[in-house]
């Protein structure tokens, strides 16, 4: 396997237990039915609630990291990666970086917003919408890839064919 993620590229070896496999199944479910792999069209969505759907990777993940407990994080032979890691490698190199560079500057947009102005309006006037957007689709392909990883893990097809496609 080899997740390329924004700041680290993870490669090597994984071969999950059932813990691991349940645990991926529920991580999986929280992916595809997110932002975080769905195509953020211009025209479409909130930049305030794709933030928002993102960050709610952080609980999810941690839920699931405590309901299996450490069986999921356990060190394995020969330096194999185990479920832990790779979900906590996802949220700190994967989720964080996008976060913590722009949920404060869309924050600071939003302060700015006058009452006769609509949410949507003054979301879409922003002058850094658009690269807001591209880093979210950049998020989005690592994220598609590791979600990729997690159906492989889960012994089940890969559902992102029920995802539509972003349109260029």
């Amino acid at each position: 396997m080899t997740l390329k993620l924004p700041l680290i590229e993870i490669a090597g070896t994984w071969e999950p237990n059932d813990a691991e496999r349940r645990a991926a199944w529920e991580l999986y479910v929280e992916l595809v039915t997110r932002v975080s792999v769905v195509p953020l069209r211009d025209d479409e969505g909130s930049l305030r609630e794709a933030l928002t759907s993102l960050y709610s990777l952080f609980a999810s993940t941690r839920e699931i990291l405590r309901q299996y407990g450490p069986e999921i994080a356990e060190p394995k032979r020969d330096g194999q990666y185990n479920f832990g890691y790779l979900a906590v490698a996802m949220l700190n190199y994967g989720v964080r970086p996008l976060l913590a560079r722009w949920h404060p500057a869309l924050e600071d947009w939003e302060t700015r917003r006058t009452s006769d102005r609509s949410r949507r309006d003054h979301e879409r006037a922003w002058s850094e919408a658009n690269s807001l957007r591209a880093a979210l689709d950049d998020t989005r392909q690592a994220l598609t890839a590791y979600a990729d990883l997690l159906a492989t893990a889960c012994g089940v097809p890969n559902l992102l064919g029920a995802v539509p496609p972003a349109r260029p």
